[in-house]
């Protein structure tokens, strides 16, 4: 085989590999993350703090693994958006560039907002059930925060969907949708507290875990069209 058919095939490939692998890490992302939602579902008891504090120090491995859970989900994700950039970089750079950095800056928000998760399981094992709740609405106010990014990211994300030929835009134009369902979250969570955690309030969000869902499941089943990724590669170089 001539050296010029071994990077035809090489060319071929890649990008299908890119949408596959991003596909594998969106799919274990979801699974690492939803596992602390569980987590929270056992040993959090609302405006019950006693019981609260008394199922975190009976289950504090549970809830440990809840807090690894989370960090690997973020870690394994940082890793998707740079491949991401890798796959849409040939549709507008710019754009890509724009996408990759507002994921990125979520991440720094999300891991170290953590911390308040290690704190409230410190002062749950002290029975300061005070400061327990005080880091807990802390974590959740902290996850709203990095709720801004995860949300703007998702604009150029899908516009670039949209642009890019190799996939199909009804994805694009969902993710764009989605978006606001992360912002809108956080306007509630800090204008209208309470209103966040029901789902008739935001249904938008809705959207947005639709669209994610099905952007991962077309990343796994059929991956992307080739060819019109090959043209755009060669368009933009």
């Amino acid at each position: 085989m001539n050296t010029d058919k071994k990077i035809s095939i090489i060319e071929e490939i890649s990008p299908l590999i890119y949408a596959r692998v991003i596909g594998y890490l969106y799919m274990f992302a979801f699974v690492a993350g939803t596992f602390p939602l569980f987590v929270k579902s056992k040993l959090v008891v609302p405006s019950d703090a006693a019981t609260t504090a008394n199922n975190i120090v009976a289950s504090e491995t549970l809830f440990r693994l809840g807090i690894v859970s989370n960090l690997t989900m973020f870690t394994v994700f940082s890793f998707a958006v740079l491949l991401w950039y890798k796959l849409l970089k040939p549709v507008n750079k710019s754009h890509a560039l724009l996408m990759l950095v507002l994921i990125l800056l979520s991440f720094p928000i999300a891991m170290l907002n953590e911390l308040n998760q290690v704190a409230a399981l410190l002062a749950a094992t002290d029975h300061k059930y005070d400061q327990m709740m005080l880091f807990m609405n802390l974590y959740k106010h902290g996850a709203l925060i990095g709720g801004i990014f995860s949300g703007l990211w998702l604009f150029p994300l899908g516009l670039l969907i949209y642009k890019s030929g190799f996939f199909p835009k009804i994805l694009g134009v969902l993710l764009m949708i989605g978006c606001f369902g992360y912002l809108i979250r956080f306007f509630q969570g800090f204008l209208l507290p309470g209103t966040e955690g029901s789902l008739w309030t935001n249904p938008v969000q809705v959207i947005t875990h639709i669209a994610e869902l099905l952007l991962m499941l077309w990343l796994l089943i059929k991956g992307i069209d080739v060819e019109q990724w090959q043209k755009s590669a060669h368009e933009s170089a």
